[in-house]
């Protein structure tokens, strides 16, 4: 074969195009249980710190079951679909646990299609709340966890996070100083449950100071949390409902 003819340089073209795809796939194939493991430890890592405990990805998947003592999965309507508790496994797609909300924020199906997991943690004897969040800041996703005190209507704490935000600005979302302005805040008892105020304006016990100059990332958690609650408040309030009515006996 004329190795200076143009068919040659084709075939040696598509061939190195095969043999390197194929190396790739095989790469991300062999990865892809490691990636997930790695996913599921910074699921823990960011559950855990929502109530505070703070754990590497080392130790999470031992840290986990001891403060998280239920996984749940509720329908739109807040009725509980699914219970798990104890160690996690990542091949249950039964799991809670396994439930992909930024994805399925992703897909823009409608609430009614969709499962929404909740973890009711211990923590120094009191049961808290905890609610994954997902949303969109100004460049891309954000999420995060909100844990709630037994009243279901008292912030525990918060962790939030985010892809592709301004260091310095929407970033800031991920840092301390943002997220301990949640601690001690209430919900309303309607929609909206909880405002970002923008930068600078006063707030209240239903609102906390956004990140100056980070407005749109701001907006986005407000936006991600109300969207939420608005599902998980129907869970809470048949709970509440039920506990008034046993006490009535």
């Amino acid at each position: 074969m004329n190795k200076n003819a143009t068919g040659y340089t084709f075939l040696f073209s598509i061939v190195m195009v095969l043999i390197v795809g194929a190396a790739l796939a095989y790469t991300s194939l062999s990865l892809k249980p490691l990636q997930k493991k790695n996913e599921a430890d910074k699921q823990m890592v960011d559950i855990l710190g929502a109530v505070g405990i703070i754990t590497t990805r080392e130790n999470a998947k031992n840290d986990f079951p001891t403060f998280v003592k239920e996984r749940l999965s509720i329908d739109y309507m807040g009725n509980v679909l699914n219970i798990k508790s104890g160690n996690v496994d990542s091949k249950d797609a039964s799991d809670p646990f396994n439930l992909d909300v930024k994805k399925d924020y992703r897909s823009k199906k409608p609430a009614s299609e969709l499962s929404f997991p909740l973890y009711i943690c211990e923590k120094e004897g009191e049961s808290i709340y905890v609610i994954p969040v997902a949303g969109s800041g100004l460049w891309g996703p954000i999420w995060g966890f909100v844990a709630l005190e037994s009243d279901m209507n008292t912030i525990y704490g918060a962790k939030f996070d985010h892809k592709t935000e301004t260091p310095g600005l929407g970033a800031e979302i991920k840092d301390k100083f943002f997220s301990d302005k949640f601690q001690g805040k209430q919900l309303r008892d309607s929609a909206p449950y909880f405002t970002i105020e923008k930068g600078g304006r006063n707030t209240d016990i239903h609102s906390v100071d956004g990140i100056t100059g980070g407005t749109i990332t701001s907006v986005g958690v407000g936006e991600m949390m109300n969207r939420t609650l608005s599902i998980y408040q129907l869970y809470f309030n048949s709970v509440i409902n039920s506990q008034a009515n046993n006490n009535e006996y």
